[in-house]
């Protein structure tokens, strides 16, 4: 199917989508099975190759390093390392697939990649899965993924780490609290689908919402945010299920997943400073028909344990060499022009949470008009909300711009990910039109991902593999747009490399 975005006005495909999506909808395919091979995959996975991912950069791989103050901290709220276990191992959503479907997912790829697959060990061909979906292991437990949790009874189900939790470029190991770059969501529900078509399983409801709603149109991005939107719509204020539903007006969008650490310094959540910071702000994403109101609602001491844990992810460290001479001059270039919206850094440090206008900032508009004034209101009267005691923003006008700590690690930038690089931030020129993924490698000289710019007329723009289109961000498409964010259009080369110089000390 195609899978361009729609605008608003397909919102009853949206609706009926929604309503499979939260239901107990399943549906089994006559075609001809395809048995499963028995794969015995062993308990252990070969010794990780070594975490330098250049000969200057090493990161930990360990799950409790990425947050160490959390580590048995206890504050009046929440335990920050119970918050890490629950998103890891407790089930929040109904299961999508279970162990058998995804063991036997490699039956539907392309031709080509089907037959690496189908001559390699059990434990590569695992790895191919998680490359190809964008999912990293977990630290001491391999052979299930950071972003699924996976029960006793082999039943996987999507959490937070889906999107928040990825890996520092080329290295393969998992960093909780990163923005995920390469998660592919539509990619693995479209080829979950056609495994259990031919293993005669049924869909959930993730199946038949996932191909009807935009997941993401590239990888790295999600449409999450209206699955909250469209949600919501089911629920009264006290978030109980109402029988009579009102389709929302929506918006379809990718948007890049915001980095955990900064999580800490803000007030407002979302990049239109939509919400107060609250720990139930971070619930909408579970408001699936299966969990009611009151079943909902008490998941609430959970949610206190886990915006602990996003409290206390520590900013990754670049551990590269830095030069000081150029990072001191960048950093006076820094205070002159992005300090009043991006704040100060070092002790003391500021972030003054600024809203830039759109008429401003001038990048891409389309996330701005996604949430109605009448969902943010709804929002804002709602038990999310604690019935109008937390801040909504009903009538934004522009975008926040957000602290720039550990700036260096979560490529690409702007709110939808439309630019590779930070030195592209700083000077527009650099930014490619239309770009894809080199393997994750990081670019040392631009800072960011080290991308391959394809020609605007390029016949590699219609790849027949909807899997691989997906590796490619189109900044002319709807949603998409790199422009906007000029202000460093006036520093000369040599200024942008002194300011890039500094942002690493970040």
């Amino acid at each position: 199917m195609n899978t361009t975005f729609r605008k608003h006005r397909d919102w009853p495909i949206l609706f009926l989508a929604v309503f499979f999506s939260v239901g107990q909808i399943t549906a089994v395919y006559s075609q001809t099975n395809v048995l499963n091979p028995n794969l015995k995959i062993s308990s252990t996975l070969p010794p990780a190759a070594s975490l330098l991912f250049s000969k200057d950069f090493i990161v930990s791989r360990d799950l409790n390093a990425v947050s160490q103050a959390a580590n048995g901290k206890v504050s009046s709220k929440g335990n920050a390392k119970r918050g890490l276990d629950l998103i890891l191992n407790k089930r929040y959503l109904p299961p999508d697939f279970d162990q058998e479907t995804f063991d036997s997912i490699w039956m539907v790829w392309p031709d080509k990649l089907r037959r690496l697959a189908l001559s390699a060990s059990d434990q590569k061909r695992l790895q191919m899965a998680f490359d190809r979906y964008g999912f990293t292991p977990r630290e001491n437990d391999p052979l299930k993924p950071l972003q699924y949790v996976v029960d006793n009874e082999g039943k996987w189900s999507m959490n937070c780490f889906a999107c928040h939790g990825g890996r520092l470029y080329d290295n393969r190991q998992s960093f909780p609290g990163l923005p995920n770059n390469r998660i592919a969501l539509e990619t693995l529900y479209e080829d979950i689908r056609a495994i259990k078509r031919k293993l005669k399983k049924p869909f959930s409801g993730m199946d038949i919402g996932s191909a009807i709603i935009p997941m993401g149109t590239t990888a790295g991005t999600s449409n999450a945010v209206i699955f909250g939107v469209s949600l919501m719509a089911f629920r009264d204020s006290n978030l109980d299920l109402k029988s009579v539903v009102i389709p929302p007006y929506v918006i379809h969008h990718d948007m890049d997943a915001p980095p955990w650490w900064h999580y800490k310094r803000k007030k407002m959540i979302y990049i239109d400073g939509f919400t107060e910071k609250h720990h139930r702000g971070l619930m909408p994403f579970i408001m699936v028909k299966q969990n009611h109101g009151e079943r909902f609602r008490g998941f609430e001491d959970d949610f206190v344990h886990i915006q602990e844990f996003i409290l206390n992810v520590e900013t990754p460290k670049f551990r590269g060499s830095i030069n000081r001479s150029l990072a001191a001059k960048g950093k006076k270039i820094f205070q002159s022009n992005c300090q009043n919206c991006h704040g100060s850094y070092g002790s003391p440090s500021t972030f003054p949470e600024k809203t830039i206008e759109l008429d401003e900032i001038e990048t891409d508009p389309v996330r701005l008009k996604a949430l109605s004034k009448n969902y943010r209101q709804r929002y804002g009267k709602s038990w999310l909300a604690d019935f109008g005691k937390s801040k909504t923003v009903i009538d934004p006008v522009g975008y926040v711009a957000p602290p720039l700590d550990g700036i260096w690690a979560s490529a690409p930038y702007f709110h939808n990910g439309s630019v590779p690089t930070l030195r592209g931030v700083i000077q527009p020129s650099q930014r490619p039109t239309v770009w894809t993924w080199e393997e994750g490698t990081m670019d040392l000289k631009r800072m960011g991902l080290k991308v391959i710019e394809l020609p605007e007329d390029s016949p590699h723009l219609h790849p027949s593999e909807a899997a691989k289109k997906r590796l490619i961000f189109d900044t002319r498409r709807y949603g998409k747009s790199n422009q906007g964010h000029e202000f460093g259009s006036l520093l000369s080369d040599t200024q942008s490399l002194q300011l890039l110089e500094y942002l690493k000390t970040l």
